[in-house]
């Protein structure tokens, strides 16, 4: 038997080494190891020994530590006997959009891509800082779907359901297993067991209870960034993240820091963009002017927004990376037609953004003056977590298994308030399809959302935002069930700006249902 564990932990060993060097942080680590093992402090007659110390005394030890751990976070696996079913209706999902893309490239009579003009590169170079002010013909362009348009497609899923009775109306039909109230207690502990946990507008403490506490967070947090050791960072968020920390425990966490090959990389998609001029920037800029220019709090962030979204837009690598590779599609650039590299895949990222999608990144912008760091610490949190709010898939961090988390937890805990929504024919998730999806970006205040997103990071889960959203229709309950028009429920529902995500939360937790 400890001979079976021991091949298990050589093979696991050999996969991690293999694909670490696949990696992006491996090269610098390498050559910070070979530097080292040029100095005095590492001696040939003990070379093992005298390198791990020297590692250790030079921090590489636990940045090998956090690759590893970094490796096991993206590497977990998750199998379901309906993913061949839900990889169907994703790639079917896919083919849908792309037709509308051409269809609309028909209709205005342009292409999907296209080499840009050296006026029109230049003029971007020169107003690279401020986007907002490269003219661009936007107003015929429309949003290719919105959450609402996802929604019908999930709740069109056909295929491996136990009932079909409901289909048009509920997830319940779905065999996904997701957390029961016991089991989400469980997870969140702390938050269960109605501990402290640093956050603002908290009712629960004073001015003078909050600075101490603070003060108490600060000087922990700071501790954990000298140790440079992300299963630490992780831990520290569960109980609430200082604003002047948030920025260098999210990077620490993702493994996102910037260095020379990450500046490098960002010029490269920077290039794209002068380079080539794609259908999806348009997209990407209609997207900015409807949602984070029109938002009171992410309007300042704009220009920002344009290098960010434009840049990610490029980011081949996001396509490489992601689990299940959607299905894409190979174009041809005009202006490239007789040249041997004449096609690309369109958009290189394999993303098309749909309305909303800016606001996954916007709000990084409270946390990063640097456009590069922003980047790279938004781009980790996308690939760990938010390409799952905008795919069909089995996973029980997937949308489909979000929504009926959603919808379970609301039957738990509000049948009367179910039924209410049954009666009159409106499926809550209509409502909160839009705040699950965007991961409630735009939708909450600033702070109070990344207070949310610092949970998702602590406990690796978004089973958290169904949670919230649940929490969030039970506190309206009163208003809801005198209204009985979808018109009226979302009016209900529309102001989330004095929402403590903490308090809220940890209420629902302790909470019995009835």
């Amino acid at each position: 038997m400890d001979d079976l564990k021991d091949k298990s932990i050589h093979h696991t060993t050999i996969k991690i080494c293999d694909d670490l060097k696949k990696s992006a942080p491996y090269l610098s680590l390498y050559e910070d190891i070979q530097k080292l093992v040029v100095t005095p402090s590492v001696k040939a007659d003990d070379f093992k020994n005298t390198l791990l110390r020297a590692m250790q005394e030079n921090g590489l030890a636990s940045e090998l530590k956090n690759n590893v751990y970094r490796w096991i976070k993206t590497k977990k696996k998750e199998t379901s006997p309906y993913d061949s079913f839900f990889r169907k209706c994703q790639i079917h999902w896919d083919k849908r959009i792309h037709k509308s893309l051409n269809s609309m490239c028909n209709e205005l009579g342009i292409n999907l891509a296209k080499v840009r003009n050296t006026n029109e590169r230049e003029e971007i170079v020169n107003k690279w800082t401020e986007l907002s002010n490269f003219e661009v013909e936007i107003h015929k362009y429309r949003p290719v779907y919105a959450p609402k348009d996802f929604l019908e497609v999930l709740l069109n899923l056909k295929g491996p359901i136990k009932d079909r009775e409901n289909v048009q109306w509920e997830f319940s039909q779905l065999p996904l297993k997701v957390k029961n109230l016991a089991e989400l207690r469980s997870f969140y502990v702390e938050l269960s067991r109605g501990e402290q946990i640093l956050c603002v507008n908290s009712s629960l403490s004073t001015p003078q209870s909050f600075t101490i506490f603070e003060a108490e967070r600060i000087a922990l947090g700071e501790k954990i960034l000298a140790k440079n050791y992300a299963p630490l960072a992780q831990e520290f968020l569960k109980k609430g993240c200082p604003r002047c920390l948030r920025a260098k425990m999210w990077t620490l966490l993702l493994g996102a820091e910037v260095k020379i090959p990450q500046n490098h990389y960002f010029e490269s998609l920077k290039e794209h963009v002068l380079q080539y001029d794609l259908m999806t920037d348009k997209l990407i800029i209609k997207d900015i002017n409807l949602t984070a220019s029109n938002d009171d709090q992410y309007f300042v962030f704009e220009d920002v927004l344009y290098q960010v979204m434009l840049c990610f837009s490029r980011d081949g690598d996001i396509l490489k990376q992601l689990p299940s590779q959607p299905a894409f599609m190979q174009v041809v650039v005009k202006g490239k037609q007789n040249q041997p590299e004449s096609t690309m895949v369109f958009p290189p990222s394999g993303v098309i953004p749909f309305h909303g999608f800016t606001m996954y990144a916007a709000p990084f912008c409270y946390l990063f003056e640097n456009p590069i760091e922003l980047y790279f610490v938004f781009r980790a949190f996308y690939l760990r977590y938010w390409h799952k709010l905008h795919r069909v898939c089995a996973s029980s961090q997937g949308i489909v298994s979000l929504c009926l988390q959603f919808e379970k937890l609301l039957q738990c805990y509000e049948p009367f308030l179910w039924n209410h929504f049954k009666k009159c024919h409106i499926p809550p998730l209509r409502v909160v399809i839009k705040w699950m999806m965007r991961g409630f970006s735009g939708h909450l205040p600033p702070e109070q959302l990344l207070t949310l997103w610092d949970l998702i990071l602590a406990y690796d889960s978004l089973e958290i935002i169904p949670l919230l959203a649940v929490v969030i229709v039970i506190f309206r309950k009163d208003n809801l069930m005198k209204v009985s028009t979808l018109q009226n429920v979302e009016a209900v529902l529309a102001d989330l700006s004095s929402i403590a995500v903490i308090p809220l939360l940890q209420m629902a937790l302790m909470k019995e249902p009835h």
